[in-house]
């Protein structure tokens, strides 16, 4: 299907954004509970954090594996199943009576956040060019305070009535997202590519050969998230010793102004829609690279780290959403196909960015060390901005056909 002439209602929009934040949510509400359920299902300590590592490989595989299927099915209602599917999985391991039962479901809770990112195609494909930007900026909102609100949220739940309503509440709310937009989503035809899933695959390859655009823009997502993984996988850290010593419910509150940094969504794809993707580009990666200058000083100052955060979240989504806005507009029906490359290779750079904090705290660098190391990255943004501009925006004269 491609993109609707008519601009989609405000309230289609903000359902889209829910939903995206709901869908994606699942994938990240066991990190703040893994002591409790350790401790109620016996797992050791050394074990419970396979939980997470479960979850996101299951996320990973089912942006490669499920996410084309949105350009063979019809979208609507491969969004509607795979939502009350993840409602299913969600309360089975609300039910979990043994470790080994809740590490087989794990995956599958991550594979059923793939929803997210079939929504936000779907989004690029209902919406008019015109508005496209600031559409997909209030999806990708949406994902973004679903991923740094999960844990909030899952903390609080927790200590008011154990991890098992977490998981409880999640599917309860999957289950009222799939209702929602079985009875809003408007009705769509499949987008008639290949019926062979294996060829589907092997399409994807074929687009990222394909694509310049695709390519440079999975790159600078793939910089982009590497430093979004950075700062929250050592954040925890920082906050929970010397200076701040803040206990684990006060850590969870810093989601909450990460999440501020949705403004960027917005803020970009409003730039998007003027066609002005150059200047989000470069002052995304500029901003970028400042804001780790501000983290640097909050190793000590909490004004600076809260300024650090904010500005960072909020360029990293303004990168994202400039990123999109030129992947979806180019031509032809392959809308998850593009998403399932972008997101694999942003994926892959948040993994870089957890294992270079992994080696920056295994040599001793401590937090200084860690924001040397996000600046390096913010650096590596800057340069294929500046090295080639042209080639970073879509140009139809240039581009080929998107669908294989």
């Amino acid at each position: 299907m491609t993109g609707s002439a008519q601009p989609l209602p405000r309230s289609t929009v903000a359902l889209l954004a829910i939903a995206t934040a709901t869908a994606v949510a699942v994938a990240y509400y066991s990190q703040p509970l893994l002591k409790a359920i350790g401790r109620d299902l016996g797992i050791p300590a050394s074990v419970t954090p396979l939980i997470v590592t479960l979850t996101q490989l299951g996320f990973a595989a089912s942006l490669f594996l499920i996410l084309p299927l949105g350009d063979m099915l019809n979208r609507r209602r491969l969004i509607v199943g795979l939502s009350v599917l993840s409602a299913l999985t969600l309360g089975l391991t609300a039910l979990a009576p043994t470790g080994g039962w809740l590490l087989w479901l794990a995956p599958l809770v991550g594979a059923m956040a793939v929803v997210a990112q079939l929504l936000v195609a779907l989004a690029a494909s209902l919406t008019a060019p015109a508005q496209r930007g600031r559409v997909i900026g209030s999806v990708m909102s949406g994902l973004l305070i679903g991923i740094l609100l999960a844990r909030t949220a899952a903390g609080f739940i927790a200590d008011l009535a154990g991890w098992r309503a977490v998981y409880v509440a999640a599917a309860a709310s999957m289950l009222g997202v799939a209702v929602a937009l079985a009875r809003r989503l408007p009705s769509e035809q499949p987008v008639g590519t290949t019926r062979n899933y294996f060829h589907l695959l092997g399409s994807v390859f074929g687009l990222v050969r394909q694509q310049k655009v695709l390519r440079i823009r999975m790159l600078f997502g793939a910089i982009a998230f590497a430093q979004f993984s950075i700062l929250w996988t050592a954040l925890t850290g920082l906050l929970s010793g010397e200076p701040y010593s803040y206990s684990e419910s006060v850590i969870g509150l810093f989601g909450v102004i990460g999440a501020a940094g949705a403004v960027g969504a917005r803020f970009a794809g409003k730039l998007a829609d003027a066609g002005r993707t150059q200047v989000t580009t470069w002052g995304t990666a500029i901003v970028m690279l400042v804001s780790w200058a501000a983290l640097a000083f909050g190793g000590f100052n909490l004004v600076a780290l809260v300024l650090g955060i904010v500005f960072l979240d909020a360029a990293i989504q303004g990168m994202h959403i400039t990123n999109q806005s030129q992947i979806y507009a180019l031509p032809g029906d392959a809308r998850s196909r593009i998403t399932s490359a972008y997101m694999t290779a942003y994926f892959a750079g948040g993994a870089l960015g957890s294992a270079a904090v992994i080696a920056a705290s295994g040599w001793g660098w401590g937090w200084a060390g860690v924001c040397t190391v996000g600046a390096g990255f913010a650096l590596l943004q800057l340069l294929p901005a500046t090295l080639t501009p042209r080639h970073a925006s879509y140009e139809p004269s240039q581009a080929t056909r998107a669908t294989p």
